[in-house]
């Protein structure tokens, strides 16, 4: 009978241990989640509400003249449907990103050749022109990158192309350009990547891929970006720091508060504490990327969290190697934080 409560309580007491220990030490099992046809290079990976995955085909380096399209993937990565993008400027670079969903089901996406938010109606395949990002004074080519919903339902939207974050009413209608700093200029073109509003600390969480800073060149940074009583943006303060030629991209929030950033230039994806702190990176050598699945890590764009698991959009924007063309699928050992998609969030 003893013998019988003493094996009672060691499980009792691993189950306790279990999760808090998966959650320090993540085991970074990596599969492929699913291919991405033609014309390839995926950027981004979106979660409905849905429950299904979204991803889009963004700019090849080599030029093409195919216009960029939209698949949809069940959450076991069984491709289901896809549509073309319209409109597209195809004698530039011209690319899509899924970036989220609105209040009715649309998916938000961002074309890069024309600078414009759209909305595609998953019910009816229609798409919908909601913006375009205009040219700002001193700027390049506004070049829409990530987008995130904030106070109010507004949608804001960063710029790979100018030092700017936009904002969009909840109800559609001009582009703001709400913050602008030489901190979000980017050194040879990279720029501000991935952007989330952080709720419970009313603020966005920045991430920039170079600056034009010389003692600070090849670094990018995680910036917060702090959002006032009045709606204006506060002091702009880094969270953290990246090593030469990380060029971070975009990232996943657990609910923890732990961050995890693709490194688009060493081919990694590296997790932060809350406050910055860095707490492992996967795969542990630079620039390899070897993951232990079929596809290497091949300039890994963004992190975004299906449970405990990160979906990687696998764009291979340096090599152009098709093979690598996919989505990939990471355990963490802890699960993400809730997407909002406030009420507000209609666009037109």
């Amino acid at each position: 009978m003893i013998a019988r409560l003493l094996a009672l309580a060691v499980v009792a007491a691993l189950a306790l241990v279990a999760p808090a220990s998966a959650a320090e030490a993540p085991p970074w099992e990596t599969r492929v989640f699913a291919r991405v046809g033609a014309p390839g290079f995926p950027a981004y990976v979106h979660v409905a509400p849905n429950g299904r995955v979204y991803a889009a085909t963004y700019t090849n380096p080599m030029g093409d003249k195919i216009a960029s399209r939209v698949f949809e993937w069940t959450a076991s990565g069984t491709l289901l449907r896809s549509w073309t993008v319209p409109g597209q400027d195809l004698g530039k670079p011209h690319g899509v990103q899924v970036a989220a969903s609105d209040a009715r089901g649309r998916l938000v996406l961002l074309e890069k050749s024309r600078s414009r938010v759209l909305t595609l109606n998953l019910r009816t395949g229609r798409f919908k022109v909601q913006a375009t990002l205009p040219d700002l004074p001193g700027g390049g080519k506004p070049i829409p990158n990530y987008a995130t919903w904030g106070p109010g339902g507004a949608l804001f939207v960063s710029d790979y192309g100018q030092d700017v974050i936009w904002r969009i009413p909840a109800a559609g209608g001009t582009p703001r350009a709400w913050f602008r700093s030489k901190k979000l200029a980017g050194a040879a073109g990279f720029g501000t990547t991935g952007l989330v509003y952080d709720r419970a600390r009313r603020s966005f969480l920045v991430s920039q891929q170079t600056t034009t800073d010389p003692r600070d060149l090849l670094r990018g940074h995680l910036y917060r970006l702090p959002v006032r009583a009045d709606g204006s943006p506060g002091p702009l303060t880094t969270l953290w720091t990246s090593g030469p030629l990380d060029l971070p991209d975009g990232f996943g929030i657990a609910r923890s508060g732990n961050i995890y950033v693709a490194l688009l230039g060493t081919n990694q994806v590296v997790r932060l504490g809350p406050d910055g702190r860095p707490l492992g990176r996967f795969p542990q050598a630079p620039l390899g990327g070897g993951n232990g699945s079929a596809i290497p890590f091949d300039s890994p764009s963004n992190a975004t969290f299906l449970g405990t698991r990160l979906l990687v959009a696998n764009q291979s924007a340096i090599l152009g190697t098709t093979a690598h063309h996919a989505i990939l699928s990471v355990e963490t050992g802890e699960r993400g934080a809730p997407v909002v998609v406030p009420r507000k969030a209609r666009l037109r």
